[in-house]
């Protein structure tokens, strides 16, 4: 018994420095932040994902060393390289000679792949706001080249990509793992919930009037943006609800999303706050008025 409870310091202090060592160095090939070795590049970029998915996953070292600040603070340069990436290789997207290769769209697609990617890990280590704050701040940007006439008939793939990369945004803004000030929230909402509710019913109709057409929102992804869009709404100032309620109804298209539920509940407050602002005018003139009388 004596011998047994004489290890248990060792393995409770156990020195998680080597591991912590393999972590970072995987870790940094998984987002490129060491230089590639060509010709395996992206085969390395991927084993490297794969070996900090399994460590992370089997590891139960590693379950220890991933809150580490080194730690967090590779993860927190990957992800905003990649999005400056991201951003650059799109908004010079708009100069190339041919925008119908496919080879312009799919090297934007291994980039938001490998933001996914990243965004799988933030959570573990509480990082999910970073990435919420750089997809709101690289948002105006990416709207401004995807949405370019040159773009109307292309790239079906990348916008649907661009949507649900969006999606893990406002689920995690709107179900509360990502803590927000107002504005923010309502920056979020007022860059995507127009494009969202545009593209829709686009991909909708290009799926029946083309049969072989391959790119669309499927019902779960639509009920999870529908729900976070509502949850978020509900979270802004009268005022922005109002805003973005009123903008809802006089779209052409009202079917997706559907925020009724969020309007009705903003109607219920917006009157019941009235009626008390009523009682509470009345209450302070009768006792004013009794005041007055006792004078």
């Amino acid at each position: 018994m004596s011998e047994a409870m004489s290890t248990l310091p060792s393995v409770k202090f156990a020195d998680l420095s080597p591991t912590k060592d393999v972590f970072v160095s995987a870790l940094r090939f998984a987002l490129s932040i060491n230089s590639p070795c060509v010709p395996f590049g992206d085969e390395l970029q991927r084993s490297a994902q794969e070996q900090v998915d399994y460590m992370v996953r089997a590891d139960a070292d590693t379950s220890l060393v991933i809150t580490d600040d080194e730690v967090k603070s590779v993860l927190r340069m990957g992800l905003s390289r990649t999005c400056a990436s991201f951003q650059t290789d799109l908004s010079s997207l708009l100069f190339e000679s041919d925008l119908t290769s496919q080879v312009n769209e799919d090297k934007l697609l291994r980039t938001l792949s490998d933001l996914e990617w990243i965004c799988s890990l933030l959570p573990k280590m509480n990082l999910m706001k970073d990435f919420v704050s750089n997809w709101i701040e690289i948002s105006g940007n990416v709207l401004k080249v995807i949405e370019d006439e040159k773009l109307n008939s292309l790239m079906w793939g990348l916008k649907v990509k661009l949507i649900e990369m969006t999606n893990k945004a406002l689920e995690a803004v709107g179900y509360g793992t990502v803590i927000l000030p107002a504005p923010y929230r309502l920056s979020l909402l007022q860059f995507w919930l127009p494009y969202i509710r545009k593209m829709k019913p686009l991909l909708d109709s290009k799926c029946v009037a083309e049969t072989d057409f391959r790119y669309k929102m499927d019902d779960e992804l639509c009920l999870n943006i529908e729900g976070a869009i509502v949850s978020m709404v509900l979270t802004l100032p009268s005022n922005d609800q109002a805003g973005i309620l009123v903008d809802w109804m006089k779209a052409e298209e009202m079917q997706y999303p559907d925020l009724t539920d969020a309007f009705e509940l903003w109607c219920y407050r917006t009157k019941s706050a009235k009626r008390r602002l009523v009682e509470g005018i009345d209450g302070a003139c009768s006792d004013n008025d009794d005041a007055a009388i006792s004078f």
